[in-house]
């Protein structure tokens, strides 16, 4: 099983380098990476990336709940996004119709232990990648793998979920005694 890196390591601020060939080394560290992912649970990890785990490569899985199929993205891009207006309300200034707008969830990462943060995300995304076994793919995802998929290509960039946090002006909290507490920053 591998070791998750936290923060402060300097991998997980790092652009990744591009995966050239699937071979027996990328096959392994994927395999290890599944094993490494299915044994968190606290708390559970749905996604992870090769610079969660020291590798600087384009590359990550994903694992929504306990039941789902891992599945393998190398060298991902976002091709396209949407942002749909569901959940909560909110009134549009130019009518006295009310339009719905999505609430946003709490984010955490294993490589950020006990740090919680809303993220605000695409709903919907357009991704291009490569499966395990080389084939070129472009699949719509939306819902939680999407906001999975937006996160781990967040690492690909190093990019932590904190600095999108910040940048939306949104609260970052940390978990003491099972209760988050809001961190000033």
């Amino acid at each position: 099983m591998l070791k998750i890196t936290t923060v402060p390591n300097d991998i997980l601020n790092q652009t990744v380098i591009p995966v050239k060939k699937i071979d027996a080394k990328i096959i392994n560290l994927i395999a290890e990476m599944e094993k490494t992912l299915v044994v968190q649970d606290d708390p559970p990890g749905v996604g992870l990336a090769a610079p969660q785990v020291g590798e600087n490569l384009a590359l990550f899985i994903i694992k929504p709940t306990e039941r789902a199929k891992t599945k393998v993205f190398i060298n991902p891009k976002i091709i396209k996004s949407e942002i749909l207006e569901t959940g909560g309300l909110k009134l549009d200034g130019n009518t006295s119709k009310k339009k719905k707008q999505k609430p946003v969830k709490l984010e955490g990462c294993l490589s950020i232990p006990r740090i919680w943060g809303p993220v605000k995300r695409s709903d919907k995304i357009l991704v291009e990648y490569q499966d395990l076994s080389g084939s070129i793919k472009k699949d719509w995802f939306h819902g939680l793998e999407a906001i999975i998929i937006q996160h781990e290509i967040d690492h690909l960039s190093g990019v932590l979920f904190t600095q999108r946090s910040v940048e939306q002006n949104l609260p970052i909290y940390e978990e003491k005694n099972d209760q988050l507490e809001k961190i000033d920053y």
